[in-house]
């Protein structure tokens, strides 16, 4: 893989670069949010492990910045902040996973390896899914709703794909956890997060939902 790690503590730059390029990996460093973000949309990395507190702009500007630059690249942030508002934050900002310091560097490769299984913007099978007017297509990614461009975070757009593909079934919240972070999911406000971004994103603007809560059982994406 080839990977950036952006962290401006030079003990644990060191020791990061060392356990990951010694499992094979290629690694670039970046000391504040302006070189990271630079590296970021001028190279193409398979994840980037991100600090939140950082020099010039700090983590949640350098994601916000990617994503808006339609840049899906997975990105795991870390930060000593373990709240349940600074996790939202983390994610609403397009992060894919969260792991507090300090960490297991086994946790973060455990991590990375599921999110690489698992982000599907290298396959191009050309599918066209349909629930009602919301279209996805799998060859570039696009998600249109009543002839309107929809730009979804990486992870919303991997439950959007798990949900039209299941339509209109229901899919259990077990099932969407592997689905996006394997046996190592993080605490259950992650899907959560996620899961009401997406309906921000797919139904809040339209007159009629399409994302379902079933009680007890999970989501399901449908007319009714």
């Amino acid at each position: 893989m080839k990977l950036l790690v952006v962290e401006d503590n030079p003990d644990l730059v060191a020791n990061l670069t060392e356990f990951l390029e010694g499992g094979g990996h290629t690694v670039d460093i970046a000391y504040n949010g302006y070189t990271a973000l630079g590296f970021a949309l001028d190279n193409d990395y398979d994840a980037i492990v991100l600090d939140l507190m950082l020099p010039g702009i700090d983590g949640l500007e350098v994601c916000n910045n990617l994503r808006a630059a339609n840049r899906r690249t997975p990105i795991i942030m870390l930060t000593a902040r373990d709240s349940l508002e600074d996790k939202l934050d983390g994610f609403a900002s397009g992060a894919d996973d969260y792991l507090i310091k300090p960490f297991s560097m086994l946790e973060l490769q455990a991590r990375l390896q599921a999110l690489l299984r698992r982000n599907p913007h290298g396959e191009a099978r050309g599918e066209r899914l349909e629930v009602a007017d919301l279209t996805l297509d799998t060859a570039s990614w696009q998600v249109t709703r009543a002839g309107r461009t929809l730009e979804l975070p990486p992870i919303p757009l991997k439950l959007l794909h798990l949900l039209m593909e299941r339509s209109p079934n229901v899919v259990s919240r077990r099932e969407m956890e592997r689905s996006i972070w394997g046996d190592s999911p993080p605490d259950s406000d992650a899907l959560r997060s996620h899961l009401h971004q997406l309906r921000t994103i797919i139904d809040r603007p339209f007159s009629r939902p399409l994302l379902h809560t079933v009680r007890g059982f999970g989501y399901r994406l449908a007319t009714e």
